[in-house]
């Protein structure tokens, strides 16, 4: 059942003072979990509520907080903000064997403003997805396998940017959080592990194994919201 997320109850002044309280914390803040609003929102478009080194600022401490987690992209609504901002990096060591399966290339740090994602073709692929907003699950989500991704740069240019297989996924699961949607929205809920089980049973390059042993198919589900 298709489903549109509400759009932020928070005006541009209380994401501005919510913006600055943060970055005036000096620590960093905790991702939010499921259940927070802000995760279950349509962010604000970004159109100038911050000063640019609020801006710089915020994209600093997200890229720090990802790293952090560890995570390979964090999404403003993840702190609690409502705001279309996102950052992505993926520079970690993967078993050859799975990268070659899940096309996981290394990205190297991106800032997306205001994102949206077209699919490119009609190839879908799927695998395990997790999110450091539901911690310790994960679940087997369908997703195009290339993407058109029309985003801002943090200096306002608009950019137009093709990403392909473990990227695509990265950046469409992030685009995802400005809208509202969680990963479960779209998983085969079937195939919901704990990351304790999943290393236990069903952990490789692949899903095979889990979609019989857990009794799921590996198409498209959930709903349609980009």
């Amino acid at each position: 059942m298709s489903h549109t997320p509400p759009e932020t109850t928070l005006s541009s002044e209380q994401i501005t003072e919510l913006v600055e309280r943060i970055l005036s914390a000096g620590t960093l803040p905790p991702i939010v979990q499921a259940g927070h609003p802000a995760l279950r929102q349509r962010a604000a478009a970004y159109d100038g509520q911050l000063s640019a080194v609020q801006l710089d600022g915020l994209i600093s401490l997200m890229r720090e907080v990802m790293h952090e987690a560890p995570g390979v992209g964090l999404a403003a609504p993840q702190l609690g903000i409502p705001l279309q901002i996102a950052v992505v990096e993926d520079q970690y060591d993967v078993d050859p064997e799975a990268a070659a399966l899940r096309k996981r290339s290394p990205l190297e740090f991106l800032a997306i403003v205001n994102p949206r994602y077209t699919p490119l073709g009609t190839d879908m692929a799927s695998f395990y997805e997790g999110c450091l907003s539901l911690n310790g699950l994960q679940a087997v989500v369908a997703r195009p396998e290339k993407v058109l991704l029309e985003f801002q740069a943090p200096d306002g240019s608009g950019v137009q940017r093709e990403f392909e297989g473990w990227q695509a996924r990265i950046v469409q699961h992030e685009t995802d959080h400005l809208n509202g949607v969680l990963y479960v929205d779209r998983a085969q809920l079937r195939s919901l592990s704990s990351n304790a089980e999943y290393a236990a049973h069903w952990a490789g390059p692949g899903i095979g194994k889990a979609s019989e042993g857990l009794g799921f198919d590996a198409g498209p589900a959930g709903i349609s919201v980009r």
